[in-house]
């Protein structure tokens, strides 16, 4: 008997494609390294609260009630990797979303996140599994 994790076609029964990755190599390193700095929830927070326009550190810190140093460090982290953008303004140190496609990348992730699964018929066993 055939258990969910096993295909049922084999490599054989496929024609053979020349598949290859839309981008280099090093354009998928910093791919990589854009999912790593948005994987930490609390940078995510960041980004989410940076969706809705720039944002003064202290803000953010306020708002997150976590010490300047704390958001600052998670700031530096989202800089870094491209991901915000960061102008001074007088004594204030404003963040924003780097471009549309982070803001893109930011509501797709949370849009895909709220959705409830739909699995097709028969994956009971899949459901629970997720459920236990």
């Amino acid at each position: 008997m055939r258990t969910a994790a096993q295909p049922a076609c084999a490599a054989q029964d496929h024609v053979p494609a020349q598949r290859a990755l839309p981008v280099g190599v090093e354009a998928l390193e910093r791919a990589s390294g854009l999912f790593r700095a948005m994987g930490d929830t609390a940078r995510l927070r960041l980004l989410g609260l940076l969706s809705q326009g720039a944002a003064c550190v202290s803000e953010l810190a306020a708002i997150e009630g976590e010490t300047v140093s704390t958001i600052s460090q998670r700031l530096r982290v989202l800089r870094s990797e491209r991901l915000v953008v960061r102008h001074r303004d007088g004594k204030h140190i404003n963040y924003a979303l780097a471009d549309q496609h982070v803001l893109d990348l930011v509501f797709s992730a949370m849009a895909h996140a709220s959705e409830t699964p739909v699995y097709p018929a028969g994956a009971a066993t899949h459901q629970a599994k997720e459920q236990s």
